[in-house]
């Protein structure tokens, strides 16, 4: 009978084979494909206003040249936000449209103007118990922190309460890695009405 080896060793064998599965996964999402700004993405159309129901499928985006970026909205490398029309463009130096596609604003709204971005973070629980990512602060309205993110599961949010004070700007997940690829600490946010 041959003899039983020690638990010790087991655990050994069983944590080196879990690194060894970490490692051989990491390298492979390294030689993946990672996330690119690119037009013409379905997004999102809804809004989480008070009140308002959320769709749980977005309309198709227009192309950067169908919408446009609206003239008042500075020039340069920038993100401009739309508040009417719910909806946000990623423009290069030279002022073309990288992509455009449409949000689920929350129920407190950044003031029109100039901001950059401030703080970046990767993920969190958002004020209505969402888990969220990419997450890009640029503006603070009367304590209410005013910032882009999505769903990890790329879902649009739930209708916000009527006296819900909410600065999330939700968008589905595509378009969410998108923005956190174009948007580095000090790009400019232009919000425009």
């Amino acid at each position: 009978m041959p003899a039983r080896l020690p638990s010790w060793i087991w655990v050994t064998g069983l944590t080196v084979g879990a690194v060894a599965a970490v490692g051989a996964l990491t390298v492979q999402a390294e030689r993946g494909p990672h996330p690119t700004a690119a037009v013409g993405r379905p997004s999102a159309s809804a809004s989480a206003a008070p009140g308002a129901k959320a769709s749980a499928t977005p309309k198709a985006s227009a192309s950067p040249a169908a919408t446009g970026v609206p003239e008042a909205s500075g020039s340069g490398r920038r993100i401009v936000y739309d508040l009417s029309d719910h909806r946000v463009w990623l423009v290069d130096a030279d002022d073309t449209a990288r992509r455009t596609f449409t949000v689920w604003p929350g129920t407190v709204a950044p003031v029109p103007g100039t901001y950059t971005i401030s703080v970046r973070k990767d993920a969190t629980t958002g004020s209505d118990g969402v888990a969220i990512e990419h997450i890009i602060y640029f503006s603070v309205v009367s304590g209410v922190n005013i910032a882009f993110s999505n769903a990890v599961d790329g879902a649009s949010p739930p209708p916000a309460a009527a006296d819900a004070q909410t600065g999330g700007i939700r968008m589905p997940k595509a378009d969410g890695a998108a923005l956190w690829a174009f948007g580095d600490l000090g790009t400019k946010v232009r919000v425009v009405e």
